[in-house]
């Protein structure tokens, strides 16, 4: 099979679509050992780390010390351990902050994102005068819009006035002039993605929050599906906060602890709810009735870090210290580069478009793509081994992820969508969704 083309198509540069050349792009490639790292599911092409990240030996080795500490120090774990169990989420945020363009004290691992959303929200939206209105978008992962709007009900408003959803054009992308245009001034807080979740498009979000403060606006970023897949500059573009989880990209597993990021200017500002964890550390055992919060955004803790949901994220970031974002964003780029080219030299009757932004500084980690019958392409591809996910109406999301996927994986990927369609296959299966998707 080696070297024989996978489909001709009359205008494809030579080469590009055969198996040889994806075999060669991996053995160009100096990261493509990193996969050795991670428990690959056996026969399979795992594509879906923008949904869930693979374990690596390293979190898994990372978590079976903190169990190692909770068989041998029990409670003096809290003290003890390494880190101190106590001090987890600062230790945590500190080696996110450099995926994020932070500092260390800028960032803290609490929680899950729509706890951190309902956290920063409480203390960022604070609807004063005209000022009374969070503008996010219509395309944003409905967890968050449920979130605020539940925080504008909170305040004794209407979500169907005071909660401004930016529409897109077409369907897929968001127009950066529109979401500027709605920075009104009745607007006081602006939240959205960095990355949207259906077709990857990455926004530009330092001239976002250059626009938003220059209208008077406060703005925050959910870094969801950017957060381990690409460099961030929060604090040089003066974002106001963001909150991620870290199951995704950064491979902490499912359910893992989440990351918030609150800029240094709003330290001292008190958190929207308060908690146990949220206390100055060194006066939190006093066990006095005042809340003391911290100074840092150790402040927006809430509750006590569920030891065993973090412990892998330990060994997951320092995988990312010993190899960098920089690399790794430029390996994303190139399979999600590889992959588009690909789909774009299928013959157009297989129905398969891209749905995600070519330029390399508009797009997060994954690709959509569209599919008039994206749920049976989808069904298809697992019963081949592949794993994709769906998201409606037509969208296929895969995600070859820097750290474990290969250039051949894609080139295999892509075939079988290719034979999946031009053998019928599809017609076996059903067009019933399941309860997840």
């Amino acid at each position: 099979m080696t070297g024989s083309p996978l489909w001709s198509h009359p205008d494809e540069p030579v080469g590009l679509t055969t198996e040889a050349r994806a075999l060669a792009l991996d053995a160009a490639d100096g990261l493509s050992g990193l996969r050795d790292r991670f428990f690959l599911p056996p026969g399979t092409i795992y594509l879906d780390g923008n949904s869930l990240g693979l374990a690596s030996q390293d979190a898994q080795d990372a978590l079976l010390r903190v169990v190692e500490e909770w068989k041998h120090l029990a409670i003096g774990g809290w003290g003890r351990g390494e880190p101190p169990w106590v001090l987890l989420g600062e230790r945590l945020g500190e080696m996110q902050a450099p995926l994020v363009g932070a500092e260390p004290d800028e960032v803290v691992a609490a929680a899950s994102t729509t706890v951190n959303l309902h956290q920063l929200a409480a203390t960022f939206y604070r609807p004063a005068g005209r000022r009374r209105k969070i503008l996010a978008d219509e395309l944003n992962f409905p967890s968050d819009l449920y979130a605020l709007q539940s925080q504008v009900r909170l305040r004794g408003l209407d979500p169907d006035e005071d909660l401004v959803l930016v529409r897109s054009r077409d369907g897929r992308t968001l127009d950066e002039d529109d979401i500027v245009a709605a920075m009104t001034d009745d607007v006081a807080v602006v939240v959205l993605p960095s990355v949207l979740y259906r077709s990857g498009q990455l926004l530009d979000l330092p001239r976002l929050t250059i626009e938003a403060h220059a209208r008077g606006c406060l703005i925050g970023f959910d870094l969801c599906h950017s957060a381990g897949a690409l460099p961030h500059a929060l604090s040089e573009w003066e974002v106001d906060f963001a909150y991620w989880c870290t199951y995704k990209y950064m491979n902490s597993g499912p359910g893992g602890v989440a990351g918030l990021y609150v800029n240094r200017r709003h330290h001292g500002r008190p958190p929207g709810l308060w908690g146990w964890f949220g206390n100055r550390s060194d006066t939190r055992f006093d066990m006095r009735l005042e809340f003391e919060p911290a100074s840092t955004a150790a402040a927006w803790q809430i509750g006590t870090p569920n030891l065993l949901s973090a412990a892998p994220l330990l060994g997951s970031l320092a995988l990312f210290e010993e190899v960098g974002i920089e690399p790794l964003r430029r390996r994303s780029l190139a399979l999600t580069e590889y992959l588009m080219a690909l789909i774009d030299a299928l013959p157009p009757e297989l129905g398969y478009t891209v749905g995600t932004p070519r330029e390399p500084a508009r797009r997060g980690g994954h690709v959509a793509v569209e599919h008039a019958d994206a749920w049976r392409v989808c069904q298809a591809l697992l019963a081949r081994g592949v794993v994709p996910d769906f998201r409606p109406p037509n969208v296929v999301r895969l995600a070859p992820v820097a750290f474990y996927n290969s250039f051949h994986e894609v080139w295999r990927a892509v075939r079988h969508l290719a034979e999946i369609v031009e053998s019928g296959e599809l017609e076996r299966f059903t067009e019933e969704r399941g309860l997840v998707v």
